[in-house]
C-alpha cells in the first residue's frame, strides 16, 4: 500500500496527514500552546492516597494532579506482564508472556509527601487528569526499552514465526542484564546492526534519565517524549512509505538529519514543498478535516453512518439513506452494512475516537450476514494501528467495540462547547478559527503584494489575533510586503470571518 506524509508546520501548530493511495488514513496535530505530556517521565510528589479508590494524586508541575492506580504501580517481585501490555499498547501489539498477579494495597506501597519516577501513560482527557505509570518503558525506532523488566517481547503484527524466533534470538544476545525489549513491527527484517544502534541509542537515554532522578527536587520533568514531528518520523516512516513532504525549510532540515542519524537504510524520499498554494489544500487535506466535523458520512452507496460522540463513548448508527438496492431487502440492508464496516474502521483512525464505541447496524436476519459483516470490520480494523477489538455483539445486535484511547479525539480537539446552544453542539473553537484566517490570509497574500488586506472577525477571535498572534501578522506582512488590518464586529458569530483583499495599502 502507497503512503505518504504531508507535513503542514508553523510556529504555533504542526499537522500530520498519512495519506493511503492518495486518501487520507490519519491526521495528527500538536500545538504549542497544548503541547501533549503523553510518554514524559517526571519526578513527581504523591499529594494524596486514596485506599478505597486504590489509586493516589500525583503532582507533576502541571495545573491538575495526575492519576496514578495501584494497578500502574511497578512491584519488584511481581510478574505481572498484562499491565504492561496495557500500558504500551498504543506503541506495539506485544506477545509476553502474563505472569502471575501480585495484589499489595496501595497504602503499602507510597505514602503521601514520597517523590516517585512516573510516566504519563493517557493524557489528560475532558475534566479527568493525566494517567501515571511506574512501568517505565522509552520508545526508539525499532525497539522498546522496559528498564524494570528482564524479558522480551515481539510485536504481534511480525506474523512469521522464522522471522519472529530470528528478531527474539537477537535480543536475547544483544540484551544487557535486568532490562526488557520489545521488537517493534517497524523491525522486521533488519539486521542485528541496527537494532544494536538502536539500543545503544535507548540505554544512553535512559541513563540521563535516571542521572535526572536523582537530582534534589520535585515535581520537574525528567524526560521529555519527541514532538510531533520526530515521533511522525520514528513511529510512521516504514517500508510502505514512499516520501515525506514538508512545507518549512526549517523543518525539511530537521527531519533530513533525523533520518540520516536515526534511520539508517532507509530510502524515503524527504521533499521541501515549495508552491505557493498551502500543502494541505494541494493535496485536499483541509477539506477531509472539515468534513471530520461533520456528524453525518456518506456512503458512496446513498446509506450513512452518524457518529456521536458523548463523555463516556461513541455511538455509530448505520442507515440506508437513499440506497434502495436492486435485489431484495436482505441483500441491500447487507451491502450497506458491509459498507458500513469499512468506513467505521476508516473514521476511527481519522478522527482517533477512543474508549467504548457501540455500532448500530442494520439488523440483519440471517447470521451468515451478520457474520460477514463481522469479518469485514475485523479485517480493516487490522489496519489501525491503536489497539482495537470487537468484544461483545449483544441479542439486539449491537457491536461493542474498544479502542486504545491516549489523547482526545480529533473532534475534541478542534472544538469547544458551543455557546450559542448551551453546550448541546459544537462549534469550532477560537484559536482554530484563529489558526484558519492565519491560513487564508498566507493562503491570498503571494498575490496580493504592496496591497491591504483587511480582515473582520468576532471580537475574541479578533483579540487572539492581535495579541498572541502580532508576531505571525508582522512575519506575513514582511514576507509578502503589505499590511494586515484586524476589525472586531461583535455581530459575528464566532465562526465567521472576513478576509477582503483592498487596492491600497
Amino acid at each position: 500500500m502507497a503512503r505518504e506524509i504531508i507535513i503542514n508546520s508553523t510556529p504555533n501548530e504542526t499537522r500530520v496527514a498519512v495519506l493511503e493511495n492518495n486518501s487520507l488514513s490519519e491526521i495528527f496535530l500538536e500545538r504549542a500552546k497544548n503541547k501533549g505530556i503523553a510518554g514524559n517521565i517526571y519526578k513527581g510528589k504523591v499529594v494524596k492516597v486514596l485506599p478505597g479508590m486504590q489509586s493516589a494524586f500525583i503532582d507533576i508541575g502541571h495545573e491538575r494532579a495526575a492519576f496514578l492506580h495501584a494497578g500502574d504501580l511497578y512491584i519488584d517481585d511481581s510478574e505481572n506482564f498484562s499491565l504492561l501490555e496495557d500500558r504500551i499498547a498504543e506503541v506495539e501489539d506485544l506477545d509476553l508472556e502474563n505472569g502471575n498477579k501480585v495484589y499489595v494495597p496501595i497504602e503499602d506501597l507510597i505514602q503521601e509527601g514520597q517523590e516517585i519516577i512516573v510516566q504519563v501513560a493517557k493524557e489528560p482527557i475532558g475534566q479527568k487528569g493525566a494517567r501515571l505509570t511506574t512501568h517505565i518503558t522509552i520508545p526508539g525506532r525499532y525497539l522498546v526499552l522496559m528498564p524494570s523488566y528482564n524479558h522480551v517481547g515481539i510485536s504481534r503484527k511480525i506474523e512469521d514465526d522464522g522471522e519472529r524466533e530470528r528478531l527474539k534470538n537477537i535480543l536475547l544476545n544483544i540484551k544487557p542484564a535486568n532490562v526488557g525489549l520489545i521488537a517493534r513491527t517497524v523491525c522486521e527484517n533488519s539486521s542485528e546492526e541496527d537494532l544494536k544502534a538502536d539500543l545503544n541509542y535507548l540505554l544512553k537515554t535512559w541513563e540521563k534519565v535516571s542521572a535526572k532522578s536523582k537530582e534534589p527536587g520535585a515535581p520537574k520533568l525528567i524526560y521529555e517524549e519527541l514532538d510531533l514531528l520526530f515521533r511522525t518520523v520514528r513511529d510512521l516512516a516504514n517500508d510502505e512509505v514512499r516520501k515525506i513532504i514538508v512545507d518549512t525549510k526549517a523543518d525539511y532540515l530537521r527531519i533530513k538529519s533525523f533520518v540520516k542519524e536515526y534511520l539508517s537504510n532507509n530510502h524515503i524520499s524527504i521533499e521541501l514543498y515549495e508552491n505557493d498554494m498551502p500543502i494541505f489544500d494541494y493535496y485536499n487535506i483541509e477539506i477531509e478535516i472539515s468534513r471530520l466535523l461533520e456528524r453525518r458520512v456518506w456512503l458512496k452507496s446513498g446509506g450513512y453512518i452518524v457518529i456521536d460522540q458523548t463523555e463516556a463513548l461513541t455511538v455509530i448508527d448505520v442507515n440506508t439513506g437513499k440506497f434502495v438496492g436492486k435485489r431484495n431487502f436482505d441483500e441491500t440492508i447487507l451491502k450497506t452494512n458491509i459498507e458500513a464496516a469499512k468506513e467505521i474502521a476508516w473514521q476511527m483512525r481519522l478522527r482517533n475516537l477512543g474508549g467504548i464505541i457501540i455500532v448500530d447496524f442494520i439488523d440483519m436476519e440471517k447470521e451468515e450476514h451478520r457474520e460477514k459483516v463481522l469479518q469485514t470490520l475485523l479485517q480493516e480494523m487490522k489496519k489501525d494501528r491503536a489497539k482495537a477489538s470487537v468484544v461483545n455483539i449483544s441479542p439486539l445486535g449491537l457491536f461493542e467495540i474498544t479502542r486504545k484511547r491516549v489523547q482526545d479525539s480529533l473532534n475534541k480537539m478542534l472544538t469547544e462547547p458551543c455557546p450559542y446552544c448551551d453546550g448541546r453542539g459544537v462549534v469550532k473553537s477560537k484559536l482554530t478559527i484563529c489558526y484558519d484566517i492565519l491560513r487564508e490570509i498566507r493562503r491570498i497574500a503571494p498575490y496580493f503584494t504592496n496591497r491591504k488586506i483587511f480582515v473582520e472577525a468576532h471580537p475574541d477571535v479578533a483579540d487572539i489575533i492581535l495579541n498572541n498572534e502580532r508576531e505571525n501578522i508582522d512575519d506575513i506582512e514582511m514576507m509578502f510586503q503589505l499590511s494586515i488590518e484586524i476589525k472586531p464586529n461583535s455581530r459575528y458569530h464566532i465562526e465567521h470571518y472576513e478576509v477582503i483583499p483592498l487596492e491600497k495599502a
